[in-house]
C-alpha cells in the first residue's frame, strides 16, 4: 500500500474527526472546566473508541446492522439518551471551582464508550469502511488501517478542541460568561443528536 493510497483515508479521518460533534464539544467543555492534564483520559479514550469502532466497522459490523435494523434503532435510543445526559451535565455547570467542584472529567472508558453511542462516529466509520474497502487486501487489513487512522486523528483532534476550551477558559471572567459557554456547549451537544434521527 502506497502513501498515495493512504492519503485519502487520512484526509477523510482528519476532516471527520475534527468537525464539530459530540466528542469535540465534550473535549472543549472538559478543557475549559478541568484543564488539559485532567482531560487526557477523555482524549485518549476517544481515540481508543474510534480505533475500535472503525476496526469493527471494517470487519463487518455494517453488515450486521443492515441485517438487524432493530440494533440500529437500539443504538440510536441509547446514544441519544447518553448524549442528552452529558448535555444536561455540561449545561448545569457554572464557573469551575477546583477546590469545591466535586464533578470529575470524563474517564478513559467514558471517552471510549462515547464513540460507541455517538451517531457521528458510527456514520463516519461505517462510511469509511464502505468507501475505502477496495484499498485493502481484506477486512483485517482494512480494520487495522481505518482503526489506526481514526484513532490517531481522533486523539489529535481532541487535543486541539481541548486546547480551544483552555483558551476559552482564560478569556472568561464572569460567572455569567461561564454559564453562557456551558449552556452553548450543552445545546451544541444536544443538537448533534438531530442528524442521527434524520437518517
Amino acid at each position: 500500500m502506497t502513501l498515495e493510497s493512504l492519503f485519502p483515508i487520512i484526509l477523510f479521518a482528519v476532516v471527520a474527526t475534527s468537525t464539530p460533534g459530540a466528542a469535540t464539544t465534550l473535549a472543549t467543555a472538559s478543557g475549559a472546566s478541568f484543564g488539559f492534564r485532567r482531560s487526557v483520559p477523555l482524549l485518549v479514550g476517544v481515540g481508543i473508541g474510534l480505533f475500535t469502532l472503525a476496526a469493527a466497522s471494517a470487519s463487518g459490523l455494517a453488515g450486521l446492522l443492515l441485517a438487524a435494523p432493530f440494533l440500529h434503532l437500539f443504538l440510536k435510543i441509547v446514544g441519544s439518551a447518553y448524549l442528552l445526559w452529558l448535555a444536561i451535565q455540561i449545561g448545569r455547570k457554572g464557573r469551575p471551582r477546583p477546590a469545591t467542584d466535586l464533578a470529575a472529567p470524563t474517564s478513559l472508558v467514558g471517552g471510549a464508550c462515547l464513540q460507541w453511542v455517538n451517531p457521528k462516529a458510527w456514520a463516519m466509520t461505517l462510511g469509511a469502511a464502505a468507501s475505502f474497502a477496495t484499498l485493502a487486501s481484506g477486512p483485517g487489513q482494512l480494520a487495522l488501517l481505518l482503526g489506526t487512522a481514526f484513532g490517531l486523528t481522533g486523539i489529535l483532534s481532541m487535543v486541539l478542541w481541548c486546547s480551544a476550551g483552555l483558551m476559552l477558559a482564560r478569556l472568561l471572567q464572569s460567572d455569567r460568561q461561564w454559564r453562557l459557554l456551558n449552556i452553548s456547549l450543552a445545546l451544541l451537544l444536544a443538537s448533534s443528536i438531530v442528524p442521527m434521527w434524520q437518517a
